[in-house]
């Protein structure tokens, strides 16, 4: 399988499909997930003649299980590692929930510094910061995230059925249509990796102020956002962090949830083409 390896001596997974010479588009998953979680959106854009990129974050999915370094700084270091291992240039970011939260980290300190990246996409993103502060008192409490890191200490594998289950796509709502694969998957995404990272993978998505990440990013970014996402409250995050980007574009979808990219893929893929081709 092919793997990059960080300064730090981590190996990262990664998958690399379409021509060589096509505009990249790079995919940052959400927490506790894997690459895989962007095949819909893979298969997709390798048809329409880009060269898609998707990589494990450390500890996550294929990538090592190692103890440290489930930060923001070491998510977008190894995501700069991947793009400088392929010498991704002109490339379009796209992250998921906690991967909006890498990609505007690597936007800001690395992807703009280094003249490679084109666009950003911001799907169900964490940014600018989840956790209630004095200085954030529209976040969510302390206590909600230590329910979560509760959950997963005591039976992980019960908590990664529960939350697809239940709020992340939106099931537990009256007349949803489930899809129990969907569900398997997520679970099975969700096993392959460490509980170490996921556990600090926690503190990483909900105490990390990125509110000057977003200040320092200026090429074109797409936000979008389900308003019934039960998971990253639009409120908190899309509302808030799109005010904070010079150069940005908020699409906000009533009725959808933190997981619209796997069960609405047909709207938000055709969404995401038009602003990339935009």
């Amino acid at each position: 399988m092919p793997f990059i390896t960080t300064s730090d001596n981590v190996n990262i997974f990664y998958k690399d499909w379409g021509p060589k010479t096509a505009q990249p588009i790079m995919f940052h998953h959400g927490w506790p997930l894997s690459s895989d979680d962007w095949d819909t959106q893979m298969l997709f854009f390798v048809q329409h003649g880009y060269r898609v990129v998707a990589h494990d974050r450390r500890g996550h999915g294929r990538s090592d299980q190692v103890s440290e370094g489930h930060d923001m700084d070491h998510y977008a270091a190894d995501a700069f590692a991947v793009v400088e291992a392929l010498d991704l240039k002109n490339a379009i970011h796209i992250g998921h929930s906690t991967g909006g939260g890498e990609v505007a980290r690597y936007v800001a300190k690395h992807g703009q510094p280094a003249g490679r990246v084109a666009k950003a996409i911001l799907v169900s993103a964490v940014p600018p910061l989840m956790l209630k502060t004095d200085a954030n008192p529209e976040g969510l409490p302390m206590e909600v995230f230590d329910g979560l890191r509760a959950a997963l200490a005591a039976n992980r594998a019960q908590f990664f059925t529960d939350l697809p289950t239940g709020p992340f796509y939106g099931f537990n709502r009256d007349g949803a249509k489930v899809y129990p694969g969907v569900i398997q998957n997520w679970w099975r995404q969700g096993m392959m990796g460490s509980a170490k990272a996921h556990y600090e993978g926690i503190k990483a998505f909900s105490e990390t102020d990125q509110t000057e990440d977003l200040k320092a990013i200026t090429v074109p970014t797409l936000w979008m956002h389900g308003e019934d996402d039960k998971i990253v409250p639009i409120a908190d995050a899309a509302i808030k962090g799109v005010k904070l980007l010079p150069n940005a574009t908020l699409k906000t979808y009533p009725g959808y949830p933190h997981g619209m990219l796997t069960v609405n893929a047909d709207v938000l893929n055709a969404d995401l083409l038009a602003f990339i081709k935009g």
